[in-house]
């Protein structure tokens, strides 16, 4: 991953431009440990920061912020535009300075603008000043994988975005402004992060995922350019199991064999569950070589799922990379988490995650995971209790039986009897998720 920073401001001085976006920039230097780049624009009051780790053309050609070959764009980026090599050729991109992604995008934007992001198939978080138009561009994946976060204090002409939080937390110019959304503190208590286009402080927001949006100094215009209810399976039905096997089949191979691409070592975080023991099993079908697959193991029994990893490794034959460590020693680097996220977050996986991304890094610049898996195939109780809520019996008795099966004795009714106790089915959707994951229901949070 890489960091990227940015500031639009007419009212400061050149050398303050200067020196806050190199803070901010600074910040993120973990994200993108290889280099770093500032480009100032004093006369326009703009100012763009990367933090880069080198996946793709590691010349320094490729560094950012990058100039468009007509120099009336600069993009900084953060991401990866899988199949650029296909753009390339499908619009004719023969005379290109570079081999990366990275000048692609930017002179699909010089030739389409913002609607050239419907042709790319990524996770991309991407900023681009046109200098003739003085208006700055922001666009997110369709999912929201890679993150952008945005301030805009209109009464000082003071516009800031960045990868992370710690950006502007660590900034003299955002900092002192800062202050706790108190309506957040019930949205994380009800499902654990901060949901949409919300943080954990009231002046700062999230580019919504499948977004871009356009700053003109004096307005922000946000744009939705994608959504998934759009591609919903009826639009496309497969009447065949062979045939739903095979477009499947093709298209994880695809998936796979995208994001293999890279200048540098690729490895994959195996758990040895189903998600990503198929992404591992298929990139080492696909990558005509031996391919890297982590895992981390607890040194207690009742933790450790280790050995499942270890036989799906000696299965497809990866190099197998296994990082035992107790229950005492994952309880230690939890204070890390905050550092890491910047503001409340409940995901239990969020330090395995850390553990496995550590290992990891020394011998791989980039790691694959079957994260997302569950969410495409309905893996999680939380789908199957979406359609016993969706009965209309549970919609009009529901709430009662809830009630009643909270007082059973055995926890699995009591459970059960909270997940049926929707008071709103206008929410239904966040309720089943609260009480699947032990949290709090809207009716329990007084401020929500």
């Amino acid at each position: 991953m890489c960091g990227i920073a940015g500031i639009y401001s007419p009212c400061l001085q050149p050398t303050a431009l200067q020196n806050h976006i190199a803070q901010m920039t600074r910040s993120l230097a973990h994200r993108g440990p290889d280099a770093e780049g500032l480009l100032v624009d004093a006369d326009k009051g703009v100012a763009l920061g990367h933090r880069r780790l080198s996946i793709l053309d590691l010349s320094d050609a490729a560094k950012q912020p990058f100039v468009s070959a007509c120099g009336r764009y600069v993009m900084t980026y953060n991401g990866e535009v899988y199949n650029y090599r296909d753009l390339r050729q499908r619009f004719g991109l023969h005379n290109l300075r570079t081999t990366s992604d990275t000048e692609v995008i930017i002179e699909l934007f010089a030739l389409y603008g913002a609607e050239c992001v419907q042709y790319f198939n990524g996770m991309f978080a991407i900023a681009i000043y046109d200098r003739q138009t003085e208006c700055l561009w922001l666009l997110r994946d369709r999912i929201g994988v890679k993150p952008l976060y945005y301030t805009w204090q209109p009464e000082s002409q003071l516009f800031g975005f960045a990868s992370e939080l710690k950006a502007f937390q660590q900034s003299p110019l955002f900092a002192p402004t800062l202050s706790v959304r108190r309506e957040a503190i019930a949205l994380f208590l009800h499902v654990g992060f901060m949901p949409s286009s919300s943080t954990i402080y009231q002046q700062i927001q999230q580019l919504p995922p499948a977004h871009y949006a356009c700053y003109d100094k004096q307005q922000l215009h946000l744009t939705r350019y994608w959504s998934a209810a759009n591609y919903l399976p009826h639009t496309n039905r497969v009447t065949s199991v062979a045939d739903a096997r095979q477009n499947l089949d093709d298209l994880i191979r695809s998936a796979v064999t995208y994001r293999l691409i890279s200048d540098v070592p690729v490895g994959i975080f195996l758990s040895g569950g189903i998600d990503s023991s198929l992404v591992a099993a298929t990139a080492q079908e696909v990558s005509g070589q031996r391919v890297q697959t982590f895992s981390i193991g607890f040194a207690e029994s009742q933790f450790d799922e280790s050995s499942y990893a270890r036989a799906v490794a000696q299965h497809i034959g990866s190099e197998h990379y296994e990082f035992r460590l107790s229950y005492t020693d994952a309880l230690e680097r939890i204070t890390q988490l905050a550092d890491i996220y910047d503001e409340p977050f409940a995901d239990s996986s969020a330090l395995p995650m850390l553990l496995v991304s550590e290992m990891a890094r020394q011998k791989v610049s980039v790691a694959l995971s079957g994260d997302g898996g569950d969410e495409l195939f309905l893996g999680y109780g939380m789908y199957r209790w979406a359609t016993r809520l969706a009965n209309p019996i549970s919609r009009g008795l529901g709430s009662f039986i809830g009630r009643c099966l909270q007082y059973a004795p055995q926890n699995r009714y009591r459970r059960g009897g909270m997940v049926l106790d929707c008071r709103n089915y206008k929410h239904v959707q966040s309720h089943i998720l609260s009480q699947e994951s032990y949290l709090f229901a809207r009716h329990e949070l007084k401020t929500f």
